[in-house]
């Protein structure tokens, strides 16, 4: 199954009335199935209208570009996970000295020569180290 079938079968599932839109009663309702907290209708009033202005329902394909927009919060902090273990000197950067230590550890030995260079290949700013931008347009 691919992924716009995925996400059809989940807008219908939200979508009880079958009128092809998500009202926020809608989506408490459904939350609130999965959730332990308590969720307000209002509070799904404001997310509905923040994602698509004022016509008070969630369409299909702003319910998309929510789900897709989730998925990108989950990479992103994926990512900055995987930075933390990299930068490891609390200097907020990858250092050619910090890859070099976690590659061999990971079992990847490189000396810190050779981190100097996989470090230039993306130091889009020039200074010598990763910050997590360019960490993240590496691994993008």
């Amino acid at each position: 199954m691919n992924k716009a079938n995925d996400y059809k079968r989940v807008f219908d599932h939200f979508d009880e009335d079958g009128n092809g839109m998500i009202s926020p009663l809608e989506l408490q309702r459904r939350i609130g199935l999965v959730s332990d907290e308590e969720i307000l209708v209002e509070e799904m009033e404001f997310v509905v209208g923040a994602l698509n202005g004022n016509n008070g329902e969630l369409g299909f394909e702003e319910f998309v570009g929510l789900m897709e927009s989730e998925i990108e919060d989950e990479k992103i902090e994926d990512l900055r996970k995987a930075f933390r273990m990299y930068e490891m000197d609390g200097t907020d950067c990858i250092t050619p000295e910090s890859l070099s230590r976690m590659l061999n550890r990971l079992g990847e030995s490189r000396s810190v020569d050779e981190c100097v260079d996989m470090i230039n290949e993306f130091d889009l700013n020039g200074d010598g180290v990763l910050s997590f931008d360019e960490f993240k347009a590496m691994m993008l």
